[in-house]
């Protein structure tokens, strides 16, 4: 599931890929994007802003997507057969950079990419992270005292980069349940949590939160209904969290996490 460290390492390896060459093919496959065609504009890099990535070209143009649900960038030897999932395709001499199943595609005018971001809070990522920066993190969760933290997490106007994942995560090694209402939680030592969890995974493609490298011990509740709590062996439960139309599984372990269930 893209999360903000999914979005970070490919923003950094289209950079890798693609920065500094200029592109023989270049479509959207969107129907209002479509006409515009990238062959001969030069890829300058690509940046996260949280789960919001940017593909930046010469002359001030940058393409906005979001990975959402399911959506990914794959990259390939030019020639390859493509799938009827891809969105964009960006290609040079040697590679072949797709993106399948992309969200809220867009062109902006770089200097005004901020335009798309501003409501969000701020990035555990942003490579200029400061005290300040965790500091609003902290108000604006605060602010909402009453929300329950495990959906406060996730509500990127408020923090951008947990999803479903590090919410889970982040919860459990806070010893609280995601339904705890943010009066009761630690709010400094959840921001600090939830980045150095992002921080530590930025650069890996393997993600995990316990720094146990062993198969089946990466994840200390997400995704452990069968297996159990990795700390206590316990059972873990598994239940929806948030508003209808923004539900989502929310695991847990109640032994290891006292307080409301769902």
């Amino acid at each position: 599931m893209p999360e903000g460290d999914t979005v970070y390492q490919t923003a950094r390896r289209l950079t890798e890929v693609l920065a500094g060459n200029t592109l023989v093919r270049g479509e959207i496959r969107h129907p209002r994007l479509s006409t515009l065609d990238l062959a001969g504009r030069v890829v300058l890099g690509a940046r996260s802003v949280g789960k919001h990535l940017f593909v930046r070209f010469d002359r001030d143009l940058s393409l906005h997507n979001h990975l959402g649900m399911d959506g990914s960038w794959r990259f390939y030897r030019p020639g390859a057969r493509l799938s009827h999932q891809a969105r964009a395709v960006l290609a040079t001499s040697t590679t072949t950079a797709v993106g399948l199943n992309l969200q809220q595609l867009s062109f902006v005018p770089t200097p005004e990419e901020h335009r798309l971001v501003d409501h969000l809070g701020p990035d555990l990522l942003d490579p200029s992270w400061s005290d300040q920066h965790a500091a609003q993190a902290v108000a604006r969760l605060k602010a909402q005292p009453d929300k329950e933290i495990g959906v406060a997490l996730i509500d990127q106007r408020l923090m951008a980069g947990v999803g479903n994942v590090y919410k889970a995560e982040v919860c459990f090694l806070l010893g609280i349940s995601p339904w705890t209402p943010v009066s009761e939680v630690d709010i400094e030592k959840a921001v600090r949590l939830s980045r150095e969890l992002l921080l530590r995974n930025a650069t890996s493609p393997a993600r995990n939160t316990t720094g146990d490298p062993r198969r089946d011990r990466t994840l200390w509740v997400y995704g452990r209904t069968r297996t159990g709590c990795l700390r206590c062996g316990g059972r873990v439960l598994a239940a929806d969290q948030g508003e209808e139309l923004r539900e989502r599984v929310t695991y847990y372990c109640p032994n290891c996490q006292p307080g409301p269930r769902g």
